[in-house]
């Protein structure tokens, strides 16, 4: 079967993607996971300097999901090159670097130092609180979504997705507004903004109060999401939030997105990558479909 799907030139053996934060940068889940029958390696978010992250607890459970306010916690880029990207070397795996910053310039900083490495694609977390606008997130103002990307692009070496927030009020302006700007992909969605109370306690769960909902919980808002920008831009989308199953991926690439990434479900099924990859090489061999690609936004 043809699982073959290719993004701003970047080609994928299958559509199967890791959702950036769930996955580590491959090292953690390789007595699981057999990394070159993946589509592409999302890593965990890299920023310009080390992050500590939010206080704990950051984790807890929810009804078909989980909170997290983990804080976007990482070593920094200059580790993440030396260690993770140096592990990836040995895979015949795309990879695409989830980079995070507070400011434009961290970002900047990031995608410079990754120009000449073997990274194949960045994904940018415009989900992060910009400093410089009282901690609002890049990625809940049009404009600042297009001035963020338009610098990324000016600088990145390699092609550059945009991590649309879901936490807006129409999805499809913030997709314009990426196109807009030159990139070259978005992927979507991001955590939904939520909360959980401890009754017993009288407090808050979450150190941080409020953590970022994901898990099959959100599938169906995602499903709408995709399928709203997929017919608002001509850029490819990597589609996600809950993809447990290849059935629920097929949704998403039915509702038009290129490819998907698999995040919340690896934490409580380290497989749930590969049961993705071949479920969907079995539903095509199942209904006598050539190719992953006849799917993409085949429903209108």
């Amino acid at each position: 079967m043809d699982t073959k799907v290719s993004i701003a030139g970047v080609e994928f053996k299958n559509p199967v993607m890791t959702a950036s934060g769930t996955f580590g940068s491959g090292m953690e889940y390789t007595d699981f996971v057999d990394i070159g029958r993946l589509g592409a390696i999302v890593t965990k978010g890299v920023a310009n300097v080390p992050w500590e992250g939010n206080p704990t607890p950051r984790v807890t459970e929810t009804p078909s999901g989980m909170l997290n306010a983990i804080g976007l916690q990482n070593p920094g880029v200059d580790v993440f090159i030396e260690r993770d990207l140096e592990f990836l070397k040995a895979f015949d795996t795309p990879v695409i670097v989830n980079v995070c910053g507070k400011t434009t310039e961290d970002y900047l900083e990031v995608v410079e130092r990754l120009a000449d490495t073997n990274v194949a694609m960045l994904e940018i977390n415009v989900s992060c609180p910009n400093v410089k606008e009282g901690a609002i997130a890049f990625g809940q103002k049009r404009e600042a979504l297009y001035a963020i990307t338009k610098e990324i692009k000016s600088k990145a070496k390699q092609p550059v997705i945009m991590k649309l927030s879901p936490n807006v009020t129409d999805i499809t302006e913030m997709a314009k507004a990426a196109e807009a700007a030159g990139a070259d992909a978005i992927s979507l969605i991001n955590t939904i903004t939520g909360m959980k109370i401890d009754i017993a306690r009288r407090k808050f769960v979450l150190a941080n109060k409020t953590g970022g909902l994901s898990g099959p919980a959100i599938r169906p808002v995602a499903v709408r999401m995709v399928y709203q920008c997929a017919n608002a831009v001509s850029i490819p989308i990597i589609g996600m939030g809950g993809i447990a199953t290849a059935e629920d991926a097929l949704e998403f690439i039915m509702a038009g997105a290129t490819a998907v990434s698999v995040g919340a479900a690896n934490f409580f099924d380290p497989y749930a990558t590969i049961k993705v990859v071949d479920g969907i090489e079995d539903y095509l061999k199942k209904t006598g479909t050539e190719t992953v690609r006849e799917l993409i936004g085949c429903v209108k």
